[in-house]
């Protein structure tokens, strides 16, 4: 099994160019499953859960294919073409390695009426059930069955479902997503209250607009989608990470360095970079993403994660390990999973001080940390790892990078271009 070594201590300096959004890539995949005419998607990144959605989507019987890069595109460009679906049942073996999968279920009712989906698997970062895509699902009109760890959703007489009106009594993005999906071919107008605001939502909704849905009102609270009988294909770029721009801020600011962070846009990133400047880093945008400075010691911070616009629970792991080097207190709340502090005894192995109560923690700045042995159990907590054996003294080995592999394309790459002493080594 890989891990990745890191020598600390060294400053980073330099740019980095932020790949394309994976939380956004994997929405935008399966709307491959709603027309029969080609998808192409560019600015797709290089991750393992981007390719495992792609053999899922195989496995349905959608056809994807790799093609060349235009003049100036980053990252990959994928052209997917569900001509003719082959099975509309996602079995356990392939959505078991992802939780996104998922993402399917609403595609494939949309399109055939008639949809079978392994409950899913992915992070283990506490309980995120899938009632409330089902809840909404049934509220568009679709009859819903559990049954031996499936879950099977079919339309009124195997036709199309009528659509309806949702009200989620919390924000969710993947349900949210799920429902936009399965409401763009629905007969009648669905209407999403309380719906997720997350720019991965809007990203969503701006490709399905380019293939011909009617939808309003994305990236409020209320979204509004009038149902067609067909979509076409189309080309789209899928937004900047957003999550991997953060992190990178965050090694900037816990290794006193300056980093020029390219693609980001601002609109994405308003409670991060407002958390990176209270944390005392210098955050400036400029026509091609944003550029963040260390300068002078970090500033402690209290942070407590919530549904976009507010601080994003991706983030929240990272910045605990920049504010281990904070001079001070900082107060970390979670209040969107409820076992998302497994990184906590990673960093105290490093030399970490970290008081966990409940979804609440406190960190108390220390002067340096020490290289360590330490396991990822998550895709974002390998992250923090990672940030925090840039800054300690001596070597850090991260095990089980493969989590690190589902969210941060060529991490070796960009980190040693910008001064990290970085390498992956291979467990034999």
């Amino acid at each position: 099994m890989d891990s990745i070594v890191i020598q600390g201590g060294k400053r980073l300096e330099g740019t980095i160019p932020i790949s394309g959004a994976k939380n956004s890539a994997l929405t935008l995949l399966p709307c491959a499953i709603l027309t029969d005419e080609k998808l192409t998607l560019s600015n797709l990144p290089r991750l393992a859960d981007v390719d495992s959605f792609g053999h899922l989507l195989n496995e349905l019987g959608v056809s994807t294919k790799i093609e060349g890069l235009q003049p100036g595109e980053i990252g990959r460009r994928m052209t997917l073409r569900a001509k003719k679906l082959i099975s509309t049942t996602a079995p356990y073996d392939m959505v078991r390695r992802m939780r996104a999968s998922i993402l399917v279920l609403g595609p494939l009712l949309a399109r055939s009426g008639d949809a079978t989906v392994s409950l899913p698997g992915g992070c283990a970062i506490g309980d995120r059930p899938i009632d409330l895509h089902l809840q909404a699902l049934e509220a568009m009109g679709a009859q819903i069955e559990l049954a031996a760890g499936f879950v099977r959703a079919t339309a009124p007489r195997g036709g199309r479902i009528p659509g309806g009106d949702f009200t989620f009594p919390v924000v969710s993005v993947g349900a949210t997503e799920n429902a936009v999906m399965a409401a763009v071919l629905a007969k009648g107008r669905t209407n999403l209250y309380n719906a997720a605001r997350e720019p991965e939502i809007v990203d969503l909704c701006r490709l399905l607009q380019k293939m011909g849905a009617q939808i309003q009102g994305a990236g409020s609270p209320h979204i509004s989608i009038e149902g067609v009988e067909k979509l076409n294909g189309c080309t789209y770029a899928v937004m900047p990470d957003r999550i991997e721009a953060g992190s990178y801020a965050c090694a900037a600011g816990i290794t006193g360095g300056s980093l020029d962070l390219i693609g980001v846009r601002a609109e994405d990133m308003h409670a991060t970079t407002n958390a990176l400047a209270q944390a005392g880093l210098m955050v400036e945008f400029h026509d091609r993403g944003m550029k963040v400075s260390a300068d002078g010691p970090l500033k402690p911070l209290a942070l407590s994660t919530a549904p976009f616009p507010g601080f994003a629970t991706d983030m929240q792991a990272q910045f605990m390990a920049m504010l281990c080097r904070a001079k001070g207190e900082s107060f970390l709340e979670e209040t969107i999973f409820e076992n998302r502090y497994m990184h906590v005894p990673e960093l105290r192995r490093m030399g970490a001080n970290i008081d966990v109560r409940g979804r609440s923690a406190i960190v108390h700045g220390v002067d340096h940390m020490t290289g360590a042995k330490v396991m990822a159990t998550d895709l974002r907590a390998s992250m923090s790892l990672i940030i925090a054996g840039l800054a300690a003294e001596g070597e850090t080995e991260v095990l089980r990078v493969y989590h690190l592999d589902r969210g941060y394309e060529r991490l070796e790459e960009k980190l040693s271009a910008v001064g990290a002493t970085i390498e992956r080594r291979g467990g034999g």
